[in-house]
């Protein structure tokens, strides 16, 4: 039976300010509605908190929406609370009216990066989304490639963009570069094609990357691209890049 906080949950999501509400994504199955209140409650004041959960199991789906009462709230809450790890997992934050499946899949244009070299012990998710995001806006959180049964990191990862104009500006000024005191190498990811965009390097022939002209001009015609550019809701203040580059040549 459906408690009386979860009835008033489902009662307020169709009626939710939008513009106040974050989005909160890969979340561990542990997490629970009274968890993501006593987190984000300290940014600001919090109205509503709702998980959707399996009809059957009543298990939630790995995400929920976090209304605040002050639409600045939310904005900070993506600012500070964003790649954060919640019970080892990276949460993905941001506003829920972008996050709609199709406004995701709308907004990876195949601006997507290749990060290797990096040091196993001291580069996560979070200093990738750290780093990174001084370029432009992230669409999806950045990954590690980890042992499945370690977690250890293998020294490198991916990072999406919304845009080749922030993509080639992370390369431009990343490529070479020192994070961590190693130097990193950035480059278009391959396409994914079998297991091409685990390793960054192609085992077969003929591999193609991201980037290319076909790539950019569809980019160039997304019809979300100016909303896009309006609400760029996961982009950080650029201090995040002074205050996690350090080390950097």
């Amino acid at each position: 039976a459906l408690t009386t906080r979860a009835m008033a949950s489902l009662a307020n999501v169709e009626y939710r300010n939008q513009e106040a509400t974050c989005y909160v994504g890969n979340l561990d199955a542990s997490c629970d509605e009274d968890l993501l209140m006593e987190l984000f409650a300290q940014v600001g004041r919090v109205s509503n908190v709702h998980m959707p959960k399996d009809k059957l199991t009543s298990v939630h789906n790995g995400y929920g929406f976090v209304e605040y009462c002050d639409v600045t709230d939310a904005d900070y809450a993506i600012q500070t609370l964003n790649m954060i790890k919640l019970h080892g997992r990276p949460m993905r934050v941001s506003k829920s009216s972008l996050d709609k499946k199709t406004g995701r899949d709308a907004l990876d244009v195949g601006a997507n990066l290749f990060v290797g070299n990096l040091d196993p012990n001291d580069v996560d998710e979070k200093l990738l989304y750290d780093t990174f995001s001084a370029f432009g806006t992230i669409v999806r959180p950045p990954r590690v490639a980890r042992d499945e049964t370690t977690n250890q990191s293998k020294g490198y990862g991916f990072v999406s963009y919304d845009s080749f104009e922030a993509s080639d500006a992370a390369i431009e000024c990343m490529h070479g570069q020192f994070l961590c005191d190693r130097q990193v190498v950035v480059q278009y990811a391959f396409k994914k094609k079998s297991d091409t965009e685990e390793t960054g390097t192609a085992p077969g022939s003929a591999p193609e990357r991201h980037g290319s002209r076909a790539e950019r001009m569809l980019a160039a015609s997304n019809p979300m691209r100016k909303y896009i550019q309006k609400s760029a809701v996961q982009r950080m203040p650029n201090t995040m890049f002074a205050t996690s580059s350090a080390g950097m040549g």
